[in-house]
Formats: structure tokens, C-alpha cells, sequence
């Protein structure tokens, strides 16, 4: 990796883009797109498409935009923030989280704490059980005048506070919306990689993923493509004996999810392409989750569609880890795909 895109995978995963208002992530990779694709429009549901054009078979390539994050669902008498979850958000990881409190203009106006009854009275080892995120709340500081002062109110976005970091050495990375800002990242780099396109790609940037796929069903409603693609993470399985789904073992290939089994054809070619690079591809079933694949395959009259990415630890908590070296590894190996697109399969 080199440095100019290290910083720009950094820029990434530290902007503050939840789902709902992706405003900020969006004007960054259209800023980074523009150099390296023919067009680029954004929908009424403000997905980012930017089509790179080509006289071959029309692929599609998504990641979304969006992360997780929380919303003030109210301000209590005594200033504290209750909260709603926007997308899936494990309990456990946030108490004791410093967030970010943004509001209707993409501002940070106030950071806070999230904390519960029983460790605000300092009596957590009285806590038997999990507490629901209705039990959690933000301790800003501030009494429900002072809320008001600062334009806390409800609906402001509340996001965690981590940014970009090594761990141990220059391979492993942690931070914040690595799903899927990893996804963009590795998008961004394939088009400024492609100088000459033999496929019609169209790089599409997705929101509201977290919350329902409904940037992937919306984007491609006008396009017919040929093969669909999304890239994505998945949650890493290091501990679990006989694990497929390891940081720096390469990237991760969907065989099937809750949602989808994927296209077997479009997996063959990949996986192919992996073993002509020796770049590593691990497999991954599972009954957990989906992404958006499952959208761009049920689109009109249904697109071969898989997904691939890289496996991710500490998956939607406030912060993940990762390996520059699966993130690589995807690159190569759809940069190799695109560069030699096949026709669609016909049964």
C-alpha cells in the first residue's frame, strides 16, 4: 500500500457518515471518483453512481456508504440523552464509549459518554445481565437547558469516537466504520487503477445499508447488469477451530449468507482468478446476515451476484480490526476480473 491511498483509507474510516445522512463520506469519494470515472450521479436516495463506460458486459460493484451508529430518541429532565440504535449495534460494546454528538448540519456540538444506572452509581457489579440500549444513555454533561443551549435535540446522530490506528505493525488496522468504508476504499482504488475498461463498470456507493439494503435496490433500478458484485466485510472467526473467516488469511467469499447463496459461476471465475494470483480466498457459509448482493440479485430479472471482502473483528462495535493485506488481496483479485470480464453465464 502505498501512502497516498493509506491516507485516503484513513480519511475514510474517520469521516462521520451514519445511516440517514451520508453527506460527508459521499462528497469525499465524489472528490476521489471524478478523476477516474466518465459520469457520476448521485439518485434521490442520494446512492453515488459513477460509471466508468465500457463496450463489454455491464458489472456492477457496490459498497456502502453508511455505518452504524445511535440517535437521541430524548432528552431526559436531567440532561441525559436516551438513544436508539441505527443499524445493529451489540449492547455490550458501548457502555463506557466516548461519542460524538452531531447535529442537523454534520457538526460535532457536544461529545458524551454512554453509560447505564448501575456504573453511573457505581454499583456495576450488581449487574447480572446485559442492559438494553432503552436502558443506556449519554452523560454530556449538561443539564436539559444546557442540552437545549447546544442544539441537542431529538434525531441528532450520536457516533462513536475512535479514529484510524495501526495495531502492532502496518498491517493490522483499527477504527471505526471499517464496515464499509473498506468497501469504498477498495472501490476507489479499482477505478483509479483501470486505466481501460473492457466492461461497462458502474462503481456504485450505497446508503442505508445497515438499516435495510435500500440503497442497493434503488441504485440499480435503471441498469440491467450482467454480474453484480458487493464488497463488504464479515465478522472474523479467529477463535473458532477450523475457522475460514481469519485477518491476514485473504479475502472472504460468500458461498452463502441469511439472505443469499450466491451465483456459483461468478464465484468459480474469482476463485480461479485467486489461485492464478496465489492470492488466498476463504469461504464463508453462514445463517448471520446479508449484504447488499442480496438487493443487486433480485433486481428486475435477477443479477448473478456474490459478495467478497475482508473479515473484520470486533464487527459493529465501536471500532474494528482488519488487515491490510486481505484489503489487497480483494483488489488484485477483482482488478484481474475486470480487466478480463466474462460473458454472463446462460443456463
Amino acid at each position: 500500500m502505498n501512502k497516498i491511498s493509506t491516507a485516503l483509507l484513513q480519511k475514510l474510516i474517520n469521516t462521520v457518515s451514519p445511516s440517514g445522512d451520508e453527506d460527508l463520506v459521499r462528497n469525499l469519494i465524489k472528490k476521489e471518483m471524478k478523476r477516474y470515472v466518465n459520469k457520476i450521479e448521485t439518485d434521490s436516495l442520494g446512492n453515488l453512481i459513477c460509471r466508468k463506460k465500457g463496450k463489454g458486459p455491464v458489472i456492477v460493484l457496490a459498497a456502502h456508504m453508511d455505518e452504524i451508529g445511535l440517535m437521541v430518541s430524548k432528552v431526559d429532565a436531567d440532561g441525559y440523552l436516551k438513544i436508539t440504535a441505527i443499524g445493529g449495534v451489540d449492547t455490550i460494546a458501548l457502555v463506557g464509549q466516548k461519542v460524538q454528538i452531531m447535529n442537523e448540519k454534520n457538526k460535532v456540538i457536544c461529545h458524551g459518554v454512554i453509560t447505564f444506572e448501575e456504573i453511573h452509581d457505581g454499583r456495576s457489579l450488581d449487574r447480572k445481565d446485559i442492559p438494553p440500549i432503552s436502558e443506556l444513555y449519554v452523560d454530556v454533561g449538561l443539564t436539559k437547558e444546557g442540552c437545549k443551549k447546544k442544539g441537542i435535540d431529538v434525531g441528532c446522530y450520536i457516533i462513536p469516537l475512535h479514529h484510524f490506528e495501526y495495531l502492532g505493525d502496518k498491517n493490522v488496522i483499527s477504527g471505526k466504520a471499517l464496515d464499509d468504508r473498506t468497501g469504498c476504499y477498495i472501490l476507489i482504488e479499482l477505478a483509479r487503477r483501470l486505466k481501460m475498461a473492457r466492461a461497462d463498470i458502474y462503481f456504485i456507493f450505497t446508503v442505508q445499508e445497515e438499516i435495510g439494503l435500500y440503497g442497493a435496490k434503488t441504485s440499480i433500478y435503471n441498469l440491467k447488469p450482467e454480474w453484480g458484485i458487493a464488497i463488504d466485510v464479515v465478522s472474523a472467526r479467529d477463535g473458532a477451530v477450523g475457522s475460514t473467516r481469519m485477518l491476514g488469511n485473504g479475502p472472504v467469499i460468500t458461498v452463502k449468507d441469511a439472505e443469499m447463496i450466491a451465483d456459483k459461476h461468478l464465484n468459480n471465475m474469482l476463485e480461479k482468478i485467486s489461485k492464478k494470483l496465489k492470492v488466498n480466498l476463504q469461504k464463508d457459509v453462514s445463517s448471520f446476515g446479508t449484504t447488499d448482493a442480496t438487493n443487486i440479485m433480485l433486481s428486475k430479472g435477477g443479477t448473478p451476484s456474490t459478495a467478497i471482502g475482508v473479515a473484520v473483528r470486533n464487527i459493529h462495535s465501536t471500532i474494528g480490526i482488519s488487515d491490510m493485506r486481505d484489503i489487497e488481496g480483494t483488489i488484485k483479485i477483482l482488478y484481474e476480473f475486470l480487466k478480463n470480464p466474462p460473458k454472463k453465464h446462460t443456463f
